[in-house]
């Protein structure tokens, strides 16, 4: 079974039916090999956006409809943050050239690396962290 996980960006994709993602990686969403994962960072962002109104759905009345969207309409794994990526997160170095100083971003990267599972993601300052160990899948 091949595992992914899903950068934040990604998972508003999904939620919004966006068609600007690479065939091939929706074709990866269909694979019933695939498990599909994200960070609890991931939710905590999708909440966040939600209480301030950035993203909406008739669907949803509060958070807690966008988590049950994401975890069991689009049946995506939250991974739990655990000690061991607080460590890969302690020793990021940050892609200073490209001024990338987000933590959510560090965290998710750090999680990818940790966890050792290929991160989809189309956030262009991403291919930098490979050196560091992230299994990128560009879209």
């Amino acid at each position: 079974m091949k595992r992914l996980m899903l950068d934040t960006c990604i998972v508003c994709d999904m939620l919004y039916k966006a068609k600007k993602m690479d065939s091939k990686v929706f074709d990866m969403f269909d694979d019933y090999s695939c498990t599909l994962y994200a960070s609890f960072e991931t939710l905590r962002e999708l909440i966040v956006l939600f209480n301030n109104k950035k993203i909406r759905s008739k669907q949803w009345k509060k958070a807690q409809d966008v988590i049950n969207t994401v975890t069991d309409d689009l049946d995506i794994r939250i991974l739990p943050l655990r000690k061991e990526v607080a460590d890969t997160y302690a020793n990021l170095v940050l892609n200073e050239t490209f001024n990338h100083y987000d933590p959510s971003d560090h965290i998710i990267i750090s999680q990818a690396i940790t966890e050792k599972i290929p991160l989809i993601s189309s956030d262009l300052k991403f291919p930098f962290y490979r050196e560091q160990g992230l299994d990128l899948i560009e879209c």
